[in-house]
């Protein structure tokens, strides 16, 4: 085993998350009972990244695969680097959905690294790792409930991204409608404008702080609360099924949104039978997590290996 590192395998949980959550674009999130499982362990040389579930045989195996760039950014901050790496990655999240199955990868390679090094948590504490990560990333507002769990509101200060977890109010009931399409968040940004209405922007964030109140304390305002002019209309065009659902879900009386950047649709209650999302869509219930990134020590077990969305509810 090569100095300076932990002997053995370490291996993380990461929960998949919704971002934006209507309103709040960049700053707000969730996590969401939906889960990959890693482990990793240093070796002598060379880079081997094996992955199963979501992304098998399309993700790259070597060290272009995001979990081992996001390692080696960690390592940099730990100021150390190992000649080599054996990944092992289940994955459950569903790539390019607007479930952040990208933050997922960075989250755990972040803290996969850490938990590689002795004393990584004293050299990289858990506002490092955040900070790490949503620089990785580019924005916090996924990268966050992927650590903390929970209901979390990110922002960014000139030291970099911080965030708080809040606990939600009982009586919110995440579901999900996964289309087989794909998304891809740098071609949904790129459909936003460089400026919006000035209304826009004041009703925007008066739902933004409405939502936080209607998450923690009283989801009978989480249809009012999930109003964007922000980013939902702008993006609309690139995913029209996407669009058409959420409106029927809101005509419905259901607090629904594009999930991320989509085309995910996230409902934040259970919706009525009257709506039909059609065969084109899988239609998950999941638990909101309220635990975030768990880190351990040892090789995934069959229980982490198990293919099935733990957690999931169809």
């Amino acid at each position: 085993m090569p100095t300076n590192f932990t002997a053995g395998p370490v291996r993380v949980r990461v929960p998949a998350t919704s971002a934006n959550l209507g309103p709040g674009f960049d700053a707000l999130g969730l996590a969401l009972g939906l889960y990959d499982d890693l482990a990793a362990e240093v070796t002598s040389g060379g880079v081997r990244v094996a992955v199963t579930g979501q992304g098998a045989g399309e993700l790259p195996d070597d060290d272009q695969h995001l979990v081992v760039r996001a390692m080696r950014a960690a390592f940099d901050a730990l100021g150390v680097q190992p000649d080599g790496l054996s990944v092992e990655c289940v994955n459950r999240i569903p790539q390019a959905r607007g479930l952040g199955s990208s933050s997922a990868a960075i989250v755990a390679g972040v803290l996969l690294a850490r938990a590689l090094v002795p004393d990584g948590d004293h050299r990289l504490d858990e506002a490092g790792v955040l900070r790490l990560a949503a620089e990785i990333e580019g924005h916090p507002d996924n990268v966050a409930p992927c650590l903390l769990g929970g209901f979390t509101v990110a922002w960014s200060e000139s030291t970099g991204a911080r965030a708080v977890s809040v606990p939600v109010a009982d009586g919110v009931r995440p579901v999900v409608f996964v289309p087989a399409e794909r998304g891809l968040t740098a071609t949904a940004r790129a459909a936003l404008p460089a400026s919006v209405p000035h209304g826009d922007a004041a009703l925007t964030a008066g739902r933004a702080a409405l939502l936080v109140h209607a998450l923690t304390t009283d989801p009978t305002l989480l249809l009012p609360a999930t109003v964007d002019r922000l980013h939902q209309d702008y993006r609309a065009a690139g995913m029209p099924a996407t669009s058409s659902l959420v409106s029927a879900l809101r005509a419905a009386g259901v607090a629904a949104v594009v999930s991320g950047a989509g085309p995910t649709v996230l409902a934040l209650s259970e919706p009525p039978a009257s709506v039909q999302a059609g065969t084109d869509w899988e239609i998950w219930q999941l638990p909101i997590d309220v635990s975030g990134a768990r880190v351990a020590r040892g090789r995934l077990g069959h229980a982490e290996r198990d293919p099935v969305a733990a957690g999931r509810k169809s």
